[in-house]
């Protein structure tokens, strides 16, 4: 069922040429543990001025669109709540085209689901992506994502936490250097 849904939406975003990445459980999925998700959270290459390409996305798939106001709604949280009503999964779009974002899309991983290469975020930025969020299901996913993928560039993971503590006054930093520490 996931698998047929982000083939679908890679197919289609990549015929619209719209950069994206799937982060979120579904990423964890791929790199970590197996656990339940009932989601795809993508990140796309766009601003939410251009919320039109996926609002129009969401009519060729018949999705529903989960907020009264799309327009206003991305501009204010800069996320697209969709359901897909045959599968009852939900679709969140979050638009960013941040310097980070940008080198994230471009580093993004290509796994072949059937007729699609879809991409998916690399390891270490679901690691930022998990850190950044920092819910505690969120940093079980990232002790998940250290025990299983050993070769992690941490320096590239150093650098953004780094840059988002500066800029977000969180220690994100402390936080990985300690996740990282009790993983040995």
């Amino acid at each position: 069922m996931f698998q047929e849904i982000l083939e679908k939406l890679a197919l289609a975003l990549d015929a619209r040429r719209i950069p994206y990445m799937v982060i979120g459980g579904q990423a964890v999925l791929l790199y970590g543990e197996p656990r339940l998700t009932q989601d795809i959270d993508l990140t796309i290459g766009r601003t939410a001025d251009q919320v039109g390409d996926i609002l129009e996305l969401a009519r060729q798939f018949a999705w529903k669109i989960l907020v009264e106001h799309p327009v206003e709604f991305v501009r204010d949280t800069l996320v697209l709540p969709c359901l897909d009503p045959s599968t009852g999964i939900r679709l969140d779009f979050i638009f960013s085209y941040s310097a980070y974002e940008k080198q994230a899309l471009e580093r993004a991983r290509r796994v072949p689901m059937g007729q699609a290469e879809v991409r998916f975020a690399s390891p270490e930025d679901v690691v930022i992506h998990k850190m950044i969020a920092g819910r505690p299901r969120d940093m079980e996913d990232v002790k998940s994502l250290l025990t299983k993928n050993r070769d992690l560039d941490v320096d590239y993971i150093r650098e953004w936490l780094r840059r988002f503590e500066q800029t977000l006054s969180q220690p994100f930093l402390e936080r990985f250097n300690e996740m990282q520490q009790s993983d040995r």
